[in-house]
């Protein structure tokens, strides 16, 4: 029985060890891969722990270097210190103290591709001297998939407008720069617009532009164009035409039948009316004629 309950101590002892040193891990999650738009920005979702416990970012040093060469520096708070490559085109959007580590680049170059890794050194000193506690997270990098053209946005529309009432079409746009998003214009003049910003996770967002209007006959295949204008100038776009069903309109037919069935009952009625004027007619001239002849036979019996 001694031995069970010291051999459950150990166990429950060890388990504890290994918890505290699990939790106490050096990690990093980096997304592996992002598309980067040439001339525009993008940002890449970087969290992280560390050993130092609960630290605020001023005890913090964040420094972003290319995975093959540590001292090659694309971003780091000593302004010196950075590649001049990459000299102002380089932020921590991140908070170091809440564990975050997501880096932006903008002005984004064709042979920015990476990959690129993050370091964290805690620093405990009044002179921000770096302690021994630092690490490089070379095995959690990213690479950048370079973009020369602009991505189209997608419409989603109805396959038919109906005359006269409410027509709303969708378009979006996938992008990696939500610092800078694209901005959706439409080649309508139209108050009746919604704009949405969506995050799909994986360092891709969507921006979404609802438009709604309400369409004449004269519209029918007429175009409608949405445009997405990236940060850094680049532009794309998507046009499809709007097809309109006509809501029929059978006055044609309507008022010419009115037209004629009034014509008929008039002459009908004009007809009735004839007929019992010239039935009395025939009436009184019965009446008359039966009046003489009973006239005319009693002066005959005299």
């Amino acid at each position: 029985m001694g031995k069970q309950k010291i051999m459950m101590e150990f166990c429950l002892l060890f388990a504890a060890i290994c918890s505290s040193v699990s939790s106490a891990e050096w990690k990093a999650t980096v997304v592996k891969s992002i598309d980067a738009l040439v001339t525009s920005c993008v940002v890449v979702p970087c969290s992280f722990s560390h050993t130092g416990g609960n630290l605020p970012t001023s005890r913090l040093r964040g420094i972003w270097h290319k995975k093959d060469d540590k001292k090659s520096n694309i971003y780091h708070e000593d302004y010196t210190l950075i590649k001049d490559s990459f000299k102002d085109r380089t932020t921590l959007v991140g908070r170091l103290g809440q564990n975050n580590c997501t880096l932006e680049i903008t002005g984004v170059k064709d042979h920015d591709n990476g990959p690129f890794c993050f370091r964290v050194e805690l620093v405990r000193t009044e002179n921000n001297d770096p302690t021994k506690d630092m690490f490089s997270f070379v095995e959690d990098c990213v690479e950048l998939n370079m973009l020369t053209e602009p991505p189209k946005p997608a419409v989603i529309k109805p396959k038919t407008a109906t005359q006269g009432e409410p027509y709303t079409v969708t378009c979006s746009v996938i992008h990696t720069c939500p610092t800078h998003v694209p901005k959706l214009t439409w080649n309508l003049d139209s108050t009746n617009i919604i704009v949405h910003h969506k995050d799909i996770k994986q360092g891709n967002w969507e921006t979404q532009s609802i438009l709604t209007v309400i369409p004449e006959e004269k519209d029918d295949n007429s175009e409608i164009t949405c445009t997405a204008e990236f940060n850094g100038g680049l532009k794309s776009s998507e046009t499809f035409t709007l097809h309109i069903k006509r809501v029929e309109n059978y006055n044609h037919i309507i008022i010419p039948s009115v037209v004629g069935i009034g014509t008929t009952v008039a002459f009908v009625l004009v007809c009735i009316v004839m007929t019992k004027k010239y039935k009395k007619r025939i009436e009184e001239l019965q009446s008359r004629d039966g009046s003489m002849w009973n006239r005319l036979s009693r002066m005959s019996r005299r």
